[in-house]
């Protein structure tokens, strides 16, 4: 069976990216764009709020940020969501 086409989901470009709308399977890709969309708005540190659960997609995004060569460092939210949420702070682009 076929699938039909998926909405685009529209989110603010503000340093918060919360994939709770997203599906497992996009998350690495989400966070990627999301990422290059805020270094193109000069936003240097970023929230991912991936959830608790059993820490599929925290292992997901924390794989794609080990080797994404515009992420500075990143770690576990020190806030209220604890391990809900990463915190990464990007390199400055180069204009």
């Amino acid at each position: 069976m076929i699938e039909p086409p998926k909405e685009a989901i529209s989110i603010p470009i503000n340093g918060v990216l919360d994939l709770h709308a997203f599906s497992p399977k996009d998350a690495a890709s989400v966070v990627d764009e999301y990422i290059f969309a805020c270094l193109e708005q000069s936003i240097d540190e970023v929230r991912i709020i991936h959830g608790k659960g059993k820490g599929a997609i925290r292992r997901t995004v924390h794989a794609l940020l080990e080797r994404h060569p515009d992420v500075l460092d990143y770690r576990l939210d020190p806030g209220p969501s604890g391990w809900g949420a990463t915190v990464v702070r990007l390199k400055p682009r180069a204009d």
